[in-house]
């Protein structure tokens, strides 16, 4: 059976070929792609272990520690998620989905990250205001930011965790929500689509939107009210999914997104340098598995729109685990409660939920498969070697 591709195995030759000139980035997408492109070859330096049984040495190649990287992300969604264990409180937690319309696509993607910033922004307040006006308490809700669909297209959606209920406004008791139901999802979805379009017009009068190529037509005053016009007609999307049966069930949904980028190795099935095939599933379909195959070009250019601004915030919390005074609400919401407080020490994760680390040491020689390697040396790295197979 032939090996499935790497993405670097993918980049490499297209990067040092002349179908790249084809492909119109930023230099922060370019700058990416080249990171993920030599993650774990002698470029980037390594490790050397010897075999004391066989004699021969192995270098282990450093990683890229890229955040799109879909090798890099093991060890680093393993330390965010032993922090967050300590926040989780014993109560429901709810999943709901905030998904932005297609017509407003185009816009967006000229314009990411003040306007993925607007979304954040839009379904935070919709959320801590349903609590607000309903419960008469704050809520807790992590929120995460995905910009793609399966098939790498433009998907712009935040997965939203929130806790079943709240601390009261006044602020002696905690206020719990129905055991398996949150809010109306019609209301929400209202209240969202209404906070988001407003945003738009303090933005566009402000002159802080960029209107390019088939855009610019956009620009006026009367053609983007008419865009706003668009968008709102029609139903936007809150998906409310059932609620985390506890802690634990939080954790293992979070180590599956929170750290997600748009493609997973085990998707990638076949490239010939000129194609390349994947796995997807066709959600439209019944979720049925599907492959596509598309041009070198076209699949760099629809992984690399997944590149988030330089700097951008992907994870951010509001309410109850907002940054300022978060463990002091969290504390107060515990002795309300009645839990105990967390360990100090971060609680080991489930076995299940641990990934290997980014850049493991092996276990055994590659060559006589026994144990006993010992680091003998570092391997400087090779920059004239950037995209070749190594």
């Amino acid at each position: 059976m032939t090996p499935r591709p790497t993405l670097g195995q993918i980049l490499r030759p297209f990067l040092a070929g002349p179908t790249a000139a084809t492909v119109r980035l930023s230099p922060h997408q370019w700058k990416t792609l080249r990171a993920l492109a030599v993650c774990r070859t002698s470029a980037l330096g390594g490790q050397a272990f010897y075999c004391p049984h066989c004699r021969r040495e192995h270098v282990v190649a450093h990683s890229c520690r890229n955040r799109h990287c879909p090798h890099c992300q093991g060890a680093a969604a393993v330390d965010w998620l032993e922090q967050q264990a300590a926040t989780l409180l014993p109560v429901p937690y709810f999943h709901l989905v905030f998904t932005l319309p297609h017509t407003l696509n185009g816009l967006i993607r000229q314009n990411r990250a003040v306007l993925f910033k607007l979304l954040f922004a839009a379904a935070s307040q919709t959320l801590l205001a349903f609590g607000d006006q309903r419960l008469a308490a704050q809520l807790g809700i992590t929120a995460v930011l995905h910009t793609w669909s399966q098939t790498l297209g433009d998907h712009y959606h935040l997965h939203c965790i929130v806790t079943g209920g709240g601390v009261a406004s006044d602020p002696s008791r905690w206020v719990a929500t129905a055991p398996y139901y949150l809010f109306p999802v019609r209301a929400l979805s209202r209240k969202f689509r209404g906070k988001y379009l407003a945003g738009l017009n303090p933005l566009f009068a402000t002159g802080q939107l960029a209107f390019h190529g088939q855009l610019q037509e956009m620009a006026t005053p009367s053609k983007f009210a008419a865009l706003v016009r668009q968008a709102a007609a029609p139903e936007w999307v809150v998906y409310a999914k059932r609620p985390f049966a506890g802690p634990e069930q939080v954790l293992a949904y979070l180590s599956r997104y929170t750290h997600r980028v748009a493609l997973s190795p085990r998707r990638l099935l076949a490239t010939d340098g000129q194609n390349v095939t994947f796995a997807y599933q066709d959600y439209a379909d019944g979720s049925r598995p599907k492959t596509m195959t598309l041009g070198t070009a076209e699949f760099v250019r629809r992984f690399a729109l997944h590149v988030l601004p330089e700097r951008f915030v992907k994870i951010r919390h509001y309410g109850l685990l907002g940054n300022r005074q978060k463990q002091a609400r969290l504390a107060h919401a515990r002795q309300l409660l009645g839990a105990l407080p967390p360990p100090t020490e971060p609680k080991p994760l489930p076995e299940l939920l641990r990934a290997p680390p980014a850049q493991p040491a092996p276990a055994c020689c590659p060559f006589c498969q026994r144990p006993g390697l010992v680091k003998v040396r570092t391997v400087p790295p090779r920059p004239r070697a950037r995209f070749d197979s190594s």
